[in-house]
């Protein structure tokens, strides 16, 4: 896991050696572990890379890294969890490894086989292969945008960079705003994410299952895994899918427990994260694989004392299911403030709350020398997670607008249309143009696959949902919170022969009895604590914000909201949104729902003014 960069001059004069240092120097704190740098031999092509190390942490994992016949060079952000599978094979076809690094393995693999190697890759990634010998450059993402790949092309030079504020900050390219984008970010925070633009107009995404090539000059951009492309064959019978999901899901927790470095997870309570730790148990008393983290008892847990949304005795009982003994980070209202605009800083983007608790257990990660974390993260998406009691009504009304906007673009349009006099009835629109200027939808990746006939709403909705709007919004959260402090996420459920076989599962797999995640709680039986595995709560992993706005942040926004930003007050009626803002702070009336339509707005504002 580390931070990559890339700068091409495209008039194939040289790249000046302070621009791809400043801009590795911008992602430093993705890869502490050291920085490395490579110049073509007209040195028209830099890379940069900022190292975590994790696998081969020695020298013989060291980027950017060069063939053994020195035709290829590759900078590479990520895990491939099945590399030594893969080393076999290539071995087998007369493959030489200088090093113990999945990243020579990439390096091989590119050599057999090309583009072809993609899906034979377990893992997450993003990276850039530059053939010396054509001048070719291949960028790629993994299947689903696990990680990052950020770029930016003129007539002058293409650039790239694992974040967006690099490229940014980075002297190099245009920085104006997109309004159109910042529109779409209040309107839907969920609803850009999935796109290939961003809030900066030359800023685009790889978007994830993307991979392109720059030749001569010319970008070029293709879709190389398509989910519903992939779907298996599912068992006749529950007993016989409850099996095979079981199965899966022990394999995808065990791959991530290969790693040369001490590895642990984040536990909230919730069944996703419990159910992580306790596969991690089963997997040591199974018998540990080669290269398998035997340092892997570290469980890592934000408790809200006071707060609803505290899951303190859950994660408690789930330690010691696992014989884990866990350290717990106590959160509370003294925490508003901490680091507040380094948090909004590394998040890079507008979301719907302040992620502190996510940004401070990271680092006590860190503060713990945990550098890889096991997590729960796409379990939601893949099987319904937010249709559970107790959810937040954001969820509710988001969970019925992904029902209409799978059907078409028209519905989608639609789902505008109704949100914006839902939230403009509520006192919490506040646009300028009113509903006469809607942003446009963006296209997101897989809105327009075509799916299964057989399929239901609920099938539907959570491919949307994991591929195009919630997942991908999330997905960028965690990885921007976590390698802020050089942490690195891995994810069981993202497995992709977990997430095929699951979305070919039939609606009552997921659904059933008044449970969703129905074939992983029936799979998890005996192997996790009986409370936490039947639970019906769903608690969030967020901070407690209502109770932060309504006290010690209330200073923070009042001042936040008096500052002149021009490009916020072209964007947004001011007036409006600080009379909103004043009566839910006077009455300390604020909760989840008025957050989750307001915060993005003070969000939206502060980044405004970061880049003014």
């Amino acid at each position: 896991m580390c931070g990559i960069a890339g700068i091409v001059n495209l008039g194939g004069n040289a790249v000046e050696p302070a621009d791809i240092s400043r801009l590795t120097r911008l992602i430093a704190h993705r890869g502490p572990f050291g920085e490395g740098t490579w110049f073509s031999a007209d040195r028209s092509l830099a890379f940069g890379h900022r190292r975590l190390a994790i696998i081969d942490p020695g020298e013989g994992g060291y980027q950017p890294m060069l063939s053994a016949d020195g035709r290829h060079v590759i900078v590479f952000n990520g895990e491939i969890y099945n590399f030594l599978e893969l080393r076999r094979e290539l071995e087998a076809q007369g493959a030489v490894f200088r090093s113990q690094s999945d990243t020579e393995v990439i390096l091989a693999a590119w050599q057999a086989w090309r583009e072809d190697m993609l899906p034979r890759f377990n893992g997450m990634w993003a990276l850039a292969i530059f053939d010396t010998s054509t001048r070719e450059l291949f960028l790629a993402r993994d299947r689903f945008g696990i990680k990052p790949l950020l770029y930016a092309a003129s007539p002058e030079r293409f650039i790239f960079a694992s974040e967006q504020r690099a490229l940014v900050r980075s002297g190099l390219i245009d920085t104006s705003v997109d309004m159109e984008v910042a529109r779409r970010l209040l309107l839907d925070a969920f609803g850009i994410e999935g796109s290939e633009r961003t809030l900066f107009r030359q800023v685009r995404r790889l978007q994830g299952g993307h991979c392109m090539w720059l030749r001569q000059g010319k970008v070029s951009v293709k879709r190389w895994w398509r989910t519903v492309d992939h779907l298996p064959p599912v068992p006749a019978t529950e007993a016989e899918r409850v099996a095979r999901f079981r199965e899966l899901f022990q394999d995808a927790v065990a791959l991530r427990m290969r790693s040369d470095v001490p590895i642990g997870t984040c536990l909230s309570g919730g069944f996703d994260s419990s159910a992580v730790i306790c596969a991690m148990a089963a997997h040591e008393k199974d018998g540990m694989g080669p290269r398998d983290s035997t340092a892997w008892r570290h469980a890592f847990v934000a408790t809200f004392p006071g707060a609803l949304n505290d899951e303190r005795p859950m994660a408690e009982e789930a330690a010691v299911w696992a014989n884990v003994d866990p350290i717990f980070l106590e959160i509370g209202q003294a925490d508003a403030l901490t680091d507040i605009d380094q948090i909004l800083d590394d998040l890079d983007d507008v979301y719907i709350a302040l992620p502190s608790a996510i940004w401070l257990l990271y680092r006590q990660l860190t503060q713990n020398n945990v550098t890889v974390s096991l997590d729960g993260h796409g379990a939601d998406e893949l099987m319904g997670g937010y249709l559970q009691e107790g959810q937040a009504r954001a969820f509710q009304i988001r969970n019925a607008a992904e029902d209409l906007a799978s059907r078409s673009k028209l519905a989608r349009r639609c789902v505008d249309v109704l949100r914006a006099l839902a939230l403009k009835r509520k006192g919490v629109y506040f646009l300028r143009g009113g509903l006469r200027n809607l942003p446009a939808p963006l296209p997101l990746i897989a809105e327009d696959d075509v799916l299964p006939r057989e399929w239901g709403g609920l099938n539907k909705r959570l491919y949307r949902m994991f591929h195009s709007t919630v997942l991908p919004t999330i997905l960028r959260n965690f990885d921007r919170l976590s390698m802020a402090h050089g942490v690195e996420v891995r994810m069981p459920f993202m497995d992709w022969r977990l997430v095929t076989y699951t979305m070919a599962l039939p609606e009552s797999s997921k659904s059933a009895d008044g449970y969703t995640k129905a074939v992983a709680r029936r799979a998890m039986a005996n192997l996790m604590p009986e409370s936490i595995r039947i639970a019906r709560r769903k608690v969030g992993f967020n901070s407690p914000m209502p109770e932060w706005l309504n006290a010690p942040l209330a200073s923070w926004t009042a001042d936040l909201l008096d500052r002149n930003v021009p490009a916020f007050s072209e964007l947004v009626d001011e007036a409006d949104l600080r009379g909103a803002v004043d009566r839910l702070t006077a009455t300390k009336s604020w909760d989840w729902e008025s957050v989750g339509r307001i915060w993005p707005y003070l969000n939206m504002k502060w980044m405004l003014a970061r880049y003014a």
